[in-house]
């Protein structure tokens, strides 16, 4: 009985290392992971591509015995958000591109300022008609179903905008049906209900299966 448990123990330990190893990706920390090359930090553009590589990606992650995370890139997690319903720039914005430097994503746009300059008190002054804008942040699952790219620093023009405005920006830029629960410096970004967490490394965005 000696044996045969000790040979039980060890078949267990095994099991317990095999499954240690495939959800490496959740548990184990950033610094100790294997890591793809950094991405180059240049400017790519939405696309319908881009969002259907997004889509494909994330896909994936519902195959039971399929990985537990996705890589994507800034061009192609931008070009989704803004390809759902939830987010609209109504014409506001053109040109749209994002990239990603260190733990943050860059977003880009040239935007119709017209209706926000009223809104932005002393540095409206300071803005032209027609701008060229760029946003940075980070992301986050807000619940099961839903993301949200946090914008956590705004420019327009040469105006560096105070954090206390940055809601009205991105509420002026990007026109959206704010869920309950979302910031108001957020973008809403629609998941499938099997990602659960989202996270910026080497140049790319990680989309991670959710535990169960």
């Amino acid at each position: 009985m000696g044996c045969l448990a000790r040979l039980g123990c060890l078949i267990l330990l095994a099991i317990l290392c095999v499954v240690a190893w495939f959800t490496r990706g959740i548990w184990l920390p950033e610094r100790f992971r294997s890591s793809a090359p950094m991405a180059a930090a240049t400017w790519q553009p939405i696309s319908v591509q881009g969002a259907e590589r997004a889509r494909s990606a994330m896909t994936k992650l519902s195959q039971k015995r399929g990985p537990v995370y996705q890589t994507v890139s800034a061009g192609d997690i931008a070009s989704l958000a803004l390809s759902e319903a939830a987010v609209n720039t109504n014409g506001v914005a053109d040109s749209i591109a994002a990239k990603i430097v260190g733990d943050r994503m860059y977003m880009r746009a040239d935007a119709d300022m017209a209706q926000l300059k009223g809104k932005l008190g002393p540095l409206g002054a300071m803005v032209k008609e027609r701008e060229h804008v760029e946003m940075s942040g980070s992301f986050l699952v807000v619940k099961p179903g839903l993301g949200a790219f946090v914008v956590q620093g705004a420019r327009i023009g040469e105006v560096t905008i105070p954090e206390g405005m940055i809601p009205r920006v991105v509420q002026q830029i990007v026109r959206t049906q704010r869920p309950e629960g979302l910031q108001p410096n957020a973008l809403p970004l629609p998941l499938p209900s099997y990602v659960g967490d989202i996270r910026i490394a080497n140049g790319r965005v990680n989309l991670y299966k959710s535990v169960q």
